[in-house]
């Protein structure tokens, strides 16, 4: 499938590696001009060395911290006040594993900052423009546990939960404008988060991490983890022409894990 982007501005978060860096690659290889944002300067530096620029392509990137939402806020407005966004990839990094009662309200403050107040600002900025020029699309990168929760993932539940019944929200108002609100349900890929949660959980656990990592595949039908190549080749789609029909839903990427329809 030939997907072209050409002259399409997109900005995607957590960019400096993972799934993040793995969808600007793509965007970049299909045409479009890339800024990438997260905390890593010389992560970012190289990432945006090495992107596609095939096609007199601008790319960019912005060092922001998500988890300082006061800081984040100012930065990103700055960002708006010269850049416009046709294609908006929300993504951050997770915030601390851990139980409903394990955490504190401090906790729960921090975490609905990162996961639904940083994407509901930047979407508001973004849309703007989108809806002038009538196209756009906005893009979370969420998680399978909207659907079905981890009971030590309270935090990432239950914002993710909260922005994406919010993207449903903001799909029917900008339907009319051909802007399309998708979520895509992250089922386990293999990154260095899911390195870092199973890691946490080994030592929970007093197990090894390729213990924990095989009981993990045995439970995902296709026995194996998730390529950011694969999750890559979904958001790009999302991003294009060829989805123009598609809007306000919620995607699973996930092997075939989740038992729910």
């Amino acid at each position: 499938m030939n997907i072209d982007l050409t002259g399409k501005n997109a900005l995607i978060g957590g960019s400096s590696k993972g799934i993040g860096l793995a969808i600007a690659q793509r965007l970049a290889s299909s045409g479009a001009n890339v800024t990438l944002m997260a905390r890593n300067k010389s992560a970012l530096i190289k990432a945006v060395s090495e992107l596609d620029q095939k096609k007199g392509q601008i790319h960019q990137f912005l060092v922001v911290n998500f988890s300082n939402y006061g800081k984040f806020s100012r930065q990103i407005e700055t960002y708006f006040e010269k850049n416009n966004v046709d294609i908006l990839v929300n993504n951050t990094q997770g915030p601390n594993p851990g139980k409903a009662l394990e955490k504190k309200i401090n906790d729960y403050q921090t975490a609905f900052d990162l996961l639904f107040k940083c994407a509901i600002h930047t979407t508001s900025l973004a849309i703007p423009h989108m809806k002038n020029q009538r196209w756009g699309r906005v893009i979370n990168v969420s998680s399978i546990t909207v659907k079905e929760p981890l009971n030590n993932l309270v935090l990432s539940n239950s914002f993710r939960a909260a922005l994406v019944t919010w993207a449903k929200s903001l799909s029917i108002d900008m339907a009319e404008f051909n802007i399309t609100i998708n979520n895509v349900l992250t089922g386990f890929f293999d990154t260095e988060r899911l390195k870092q949660l199973n890691s946490s959980k080994a030592v929970q656990q007093g197990k090894t991490l390729s213990k924990i990592n095989n009981e993990i595949k045995a439970i995902i039908p296709m026995k194996r983890f998730g390529k950011v190549k694969e999750y890559s080749n979904l958001v790009c789609f999302l991003a294009s022409e060829l989805s123009g029909y598609i809007t306000g839903i919620n995607i699973p990427i996930d092997g075939g894990v989740l038992k729910s329809l």
